[in-house]
């Protein structure tokens, strides 16, 4: 039995710790949150006090973190994976951060960075999106574990290959969220029936997961985060230093890290990205 340390168990690593667990894996994970360590055991896991524990033993170490310099400190730090983990151990990095940090990594490791779309509701249910960067040979390792918290795993190239997929992913996926609450509160100005209207919308060309997942949120103003506001900011921080970077301009993605930082700045940065109806509301003097 491949024996697995999960390093993060906050809205995605916890879902996606105990599917690996379902799967079959000898699962250990650590969080800095006992509760969510907690879950886990209570799912057929295992519990560590700390990194070293969580990794000392394990074939595999996935880990699931809110940021780059998060990453770094667990990865590469003094008490961190590489200074406790067996020689040869496959480093699996699930979390979004700048392509840069992912090939540092995988310059001192034999490591994949496999960032995840598909959010909260995709981690429980085990159908992930999961773009996969590093050698070929360890994304053919990696491989049976991410069939384990994803549907689609596709290899994309080199290391930090996979982030760079992600970053584009996260441009989409604001753009689209805004794009949504505009249609929404434009429709609701004009008293129409927005669930009849997000229904038939779905089923054309303008079709997609924003409308089939959140949309019925967003319009009951509902933001629990399934995606943090603070995250997508981040996220939108690495798409515009990798796209100057690349001499890239990305005009709309611009207007939409802008509406994202304002969104933070007023102190919703822990609401759901749907958030942003919040917004066009205000600027629509509708809140």
């Amino acid at each position: 039995m491949t024996k697995i340390g999960f390093i993060g168990l906050g809205i995605m690593g916890g879902p996606m710790a105990a599917n690996l667990v379902k799967a079959g894996f000898d699962v250990t994970g650590y969080n800095r949150s006992s509760v969510k360590i907690a879950r886990l055991v209570e799912a057929g896991g295992r519990g560590a006090d700390s990194v070293a524990d969580a990794v000392r033993d394990a074939d595999v170490v996935v880990t699931m973190l809110p940021d780059s310099p998060d990453v770094e400190a667990v990865v590469l730090g003094e008490d961190g994976v590489l200074a406790h983990a067996k020689p040869g151990t496959l480093l699996i990095d699930c979390s979004t951060i700048r392509p840069d940090v992912s090939r540092q990594i995988a310059s001192r490791a034999r490591a994949v960075d496999a960032p995840v779309s598909g959010g909260e509701q995709g981690a429980i249910e085990g159908s992930l999106s999961i773009m996969v960067g590093g050698a070929a040979e360890d994304f053919a390792a990696a491989r049976p574990v991410l069939e384990a918290v994803g549907s689609t795993v596709v290899h994309v190239g080199a290391a930090g290959a996979g982030q760079t997929v992600k970053a584009a992913n996260q441009l989409i996926v604001a753009g689209t969220i805004e794009l949504v609450a505009e249609s929404l509160v434009f429709l609701e100005a004009h008293d129409v029936d927005t669930g009849a209207a997000i229904e038939v919308l779905s089923g054309g060309l303008a079709g997609n997961r924003i409308l089939d997942r959140k949309a019925a949120a967003m319009v009951r103003r509902e933001f629990t985060p399934g995606f943090r506001v603070e995250l997508h900011h981040k996220d939108l921080g690495i798409v515009q230093a990798a796209a100057r970077e690349a001499g890239v301009v990305l005009p709309l993605g611009a207007v939409v890290a802008q509406l994202m930082a304002s969104l933070k700045a007023q102190g919703h940065g822990g609401l759901d990205h749907g958030a942003l109806l919040k917004l066009v509301d205000q600027l629509s003097g509708r809140e």
